[in-house]
């Protein structure tokens, strides 16, 4: 396991410039979004209860905000920005992949990476299974969200609110992890040009390592996250900003390290 992650870290400096464009790339559309979530959380936040607003006040505010979202039609333009913001995230994140895979998987041969022969050669196959993977990862949605909206409702304690919600939660959170790394080693065997399912058999043979070098990268980036976030609060001021900012990018190069990780895992259970 360490010997992958130790040829995951050379194959993610190798395709630094790649980190740079997924950085630029996560730093617009988090602008973007931002933007937005600001221009319909900040009007709703000015019309919330004054400090301490007593239950009642409260009560009043989701009543009145219910109703504004089931009987008006003042959230459909909201809807339709959020729903082009997807909709190009869903077009623009597997060409990335589709280039990023390509790559690791021909790292060995003359002349480089191969980021945007990638993206022209396997584009469709890595666009087909990242579609199908988000909407299989958002299915339980259709359940999980009105329910929660429900408690949501039903609830005046945050702490009651999250103990009920916390299970679901965790649940969704496994099912979301199944599904990425399962659909990871479909979309490794397209862009190696071999038998998708096939390389899903092979992959389920060996499953086990693959996911342990997975827990061990995400508990690299999460322990990076924390320890980030603590520096930030114990000495705030220009050195945490700094930080703090530079951190969007080592995360970048933490999430390709990861991606290398998980192919030296697969390609060397291919055989």
């Amino acid at each position: 396991m360490k010997q992958h992650i130790k040829h995951g870290w050379r194959l993610a400096i190798k395709h630094f410039y790649i980190v740079i464009l997924l950085f630029l790339y996560q730093l617009l559309w988090g602008f973007f979004l931002y933007r937005f979530v600001e221009s319909v959380v900040v009007p709703l936040l000015k019309r919330y209860p004054d400090t301490l607003p007593s239950e009642t006040a409260v009560q009043l505010f989701l009543m009145e905000a219910q109703f504004q979202i089931f009987k008006t039609d003042l959230i459909k333009p909201y809807l339709w920005i959020l729903g082009g913001l997807f909709a190009a995230r869903m077009l623009i994140t597997p060409l990335i992949n589709a280039g990023l895979f390509y790559s690791l998987h021909h790292t060995k041969d003359n002349g480089g990476t191969h980021f945007f022969l990638g993206i022209r050669r396997v584009w469709k196959p890595v666009l087909l299974l990242y579609w199908l993977e988000t909407a299989l990862l958002l299915a339980p949605a259709w359940w999980l969200l009105p329910r929660a909206f429900q408690m949501l409702l039903g609830t005046s304690s945050l702490t009651q609110l999250a103990a009920e919600i916390l299970p679901f939660a965790a649940g969704w959170l496994a099912w979301c992890g199944l599904i990425h790394l399962l659909f990871l080693t479909m979309q490794f065997g397209a862009v190696a040009q071999t038998s998708i399912f096939g390389s899903l058999w092979r992959s389920l043979r060996h499953f086990l390592p693959f996911v342990g070098v997975s827990l061990m990268m995400w508990a690299i980036g999460a322990g990076l996250g924390l320890a980030v976030s603590s520096i930030s609060l114990v000495w705030a001021g220009l050195l945490a900003l700094i930080l703090h900012q530079s951190y969007h990018l080592v995360r970048t190069l933490v999430k390709v390290w990861t991606v290398a990780s998980q192919y030296d895992v697969w390609q060397s259970r291919q055989t």
